[in-house]
């Protein structure tokens, strides 16, 4: 009777620890990285009363016959089996999609590893860090560059790249000429555009005028259509004297350097010749190689029906009089109708066309004065199918108008209800003459881009922080994109010998086997994933069943020592 309530006492204490156990997987269903625990029991010590023999040939074997003690704890199991993964939308959460343990260090230089990936960099050491201020380790990098290309175990420290000093500059191609335009000081005050326009009202003497708009960052150089310009030199000092004068005599950015190839102060004889403002500035015609167009206008103001004339191409080729043809497309008997399309053709004296579509797509997004490039070839149903003769080059840029301009437009089907129909315009004369004097400098905003001082950075100038499939962890700066890192794995023979530390981290131990360190997605680890977090692995509805189980086997262990106290009151009233 002794032995069944020691039995029964066993089987409380058994089952009270599976309790402890189920009760601390359920409190972590919610804890990141947690990976569930199981309790399993074994049999205790028994005593032997009558032992085995065997049989002969007049009896028969006797089987052994002895009585146990109850249930003991045997091991708690850690489960190691990955979990799901939840998005958090925070770009330094990350998890690992397979086998593998994050590595973090603490002040004390104890290695711990873990499945949570809550990371953050440390403001004031650039340090990548976990959620309890403890170190990441991997491969660190120095200028952009991993410092080894084999799995690590140093501390992340994440170093922004310093911003190597630069001037503001800006080329372009003008009238089959290369402007160049760059500051002479390494300073953000010349990222500056310049749009260039003439005036015939300013006074005999004053070569330029500068105005400054603040809110774009524009400054119109407005050049005196009568005066001339002897040479490059001289037309780059006035400018930068006029800049000076409005800026209240301190020039922003050390001045500009103006240049053009070939010179356009040097006629074709090689002689030097004078360019008055309105031939630097003058945008009534392109000047391109091959010639351009002199636009006609309507109402003063470029083409009609809201049509404006830009550039021509470098190579372009048209002769003789220009005309265009608008033709809009669109099928609305169809079903479901056919979107529609706009047709735009050039046609030059010589017969050659040039051919554009302003399709549904342009036309939603355009609100008026979108840019249509017209190349040498033909449209077949809204498609353009360029003159394999033709020089890519041999083009015509054009303004068109806002869509409401073409009928009726149903910006969901893309149908015109009543598309408009336009006549033939003459929109002025063709030549493939060689270029005059003219620059046509007026057609052009030229922004200069650059103009940064030599400065060093750190974590705030961060931006698009982001940690890749093999741990590779990038950002983007004012020196532009670059490798600030690695997180590296580790991984062990046997994981389920790992060691719970608390914090969601474990420890290795001699039956867990040595950490071996890989790079995610290599030897056998997961990928990296960013943004998401692995959730906890408690089965709720596991647990939950097994606390049924585990509730039902300690009643009955108590049972036990209930019915042994009653048994023993039955002996002890034997003596009344």
């Amino acid at each position: 009777m002794v032995r069944s309530m020691y039995s029964g006492v066993a089987g409380m204490k058994a089952n009270q620890t599976r309790m402890d156990v189920i009760g601390n997987n359920i409190s972590n269903a919610n804890t990141y990285g947690f990976k569930s625990g199981r309790a399993t029991f074994r049999d205790m010590y028994y005593q032997q009363f009558r032992g085995a023999s065997a049989g002969t040939q007049t009896r028969g074997g006797i089987n052994p016959s002895s009585i146990g003690y109850g249930a003991q704890l045997s091991s708690i199991d850690l489960m190691m089996d990955s979990s799901s993964m939840t998005s958090t939308g925070f770009a330094l959460d990350a998890c690992i999609t397979g086998e593998g343990f994050f590595q973090v260090m603490d002040p004390d230089g104890n290695i711990y590893f873990t499945k949570a990936g809550m990371l953050d960099i440390d403001p004031a050491t650039g340090a990548l860090v976990d959620s309890n201020g403890n170190f990441v380790l991997g491969t660190s990098a120095t200028e952009g560059k991993l410092n080894s290309s084999q799995p690590g175990q140093e501390k992340i420290f994440i170093t922004v790249n310093s911003v190597q000093a630069s001037t503001a500059k800006v080329e372009k191609q003008i009238a089959g000429k290369t402007l160049k335009i760059e500051s002479t000081e390494e300073t953000k005050e010349a990222n500056v555009s310049f749009a260039f326009s003439k005036s015939s009202s300013m006074p005999d003497g004053q070569k330029i005028k500068a105005i400054m708009d603040s809110t774009t960052s524009v400054i119109q150089l407005q050049l005196n259509a009568n005066e001339t310009f002897a040479n490059m030199a001289e037309l780059q000092k006035a400018i930068n004297d006029a800049i000076t004068d409005t800026y209240g005599g301190k020039h922003p950015a050390g001045d500009f350097k103006f240049s053009v190839d070939p010179d356009p102060f040097v006629d074709a004889d090689g002689k030097a010749q004078t360019l008055t403002g309105a031939e630097i500035v003058d945008a009534a015609a392109s000047e391109y190689e091959g010639g351009g167009i002199e636009e006609s206008t309507v109402n003063g103001e470029g083409w009609a029906n809201g049509f404006k004339f830009v550039e021509t191409g470098i190579k372009f080729t048209g002769t003789g009089a220009m005309k265009m043809d608008v033709k809009v497309t669109a099928d609305t008997t169809a079903t479901p109708p056919v979107p529609g399309y706009i047709e735009v053709t050039m046609t030059d004296g010589a017969g050659q066309t040039y051919v554009g579509v302003i399709t549904k797509d342009r036309a939603v997004a355009s609100s008026g004065g979108s840019s249509l490039l017209l190349k040498r070839g033909t449209v077949t149903n809204g498609v353009v199918k360029p003159d394999a003769n033709a020089d890519t080059n041999d083009t015509i840029t054009i303004n068109y108008p806002n869509i409401s301009e073409f009928g009726n437009y149903d910006s969901k089907t893309g149908v015109f209800s009543n598309p408009k129909t336009f006549t033939t315009q003459n929109i002025g004369t063709a030549t493939a003459s060689a270029p005059t004097k003219k620059l046509g400098w007026g057609k052009s905003t030229l922004t200069l881009e650059g103009g940064t001082e030599f400065h060093t950075q750190d974590v705030s100038n961060l931006t698009g922080i982001g940690i890749g499939a093999d741990g590779t962890i990038t950002g983007t700066s004012d020196a532009g994109l670059q490798i600030l890192g690695r997180i590296d794995l580790a991984t062990f023979g046997n994981a389920k010998g790992l060691a719970q530390a608390g914090n969601s981290y474990f420890t290795a131990t001699s039956n867990s086997g040595p950490v071996k360190l890989a790079i995610a997605g290599e030897q056998g680890t997961g990928a990296i994933r960013n943004s998401a977090l692995e959730m906890s692995n408690v089965d709720l509805a596991q647990e939950f069943s097994d606390m049924i189980v585990t509730q039902r086997g300690f009643q009955a262990s108590s049972r036990m020592i209930t019915v042994s106290d009653t048994m023993l009151e039955e002996l002890i009233n034997l003596k009344r």
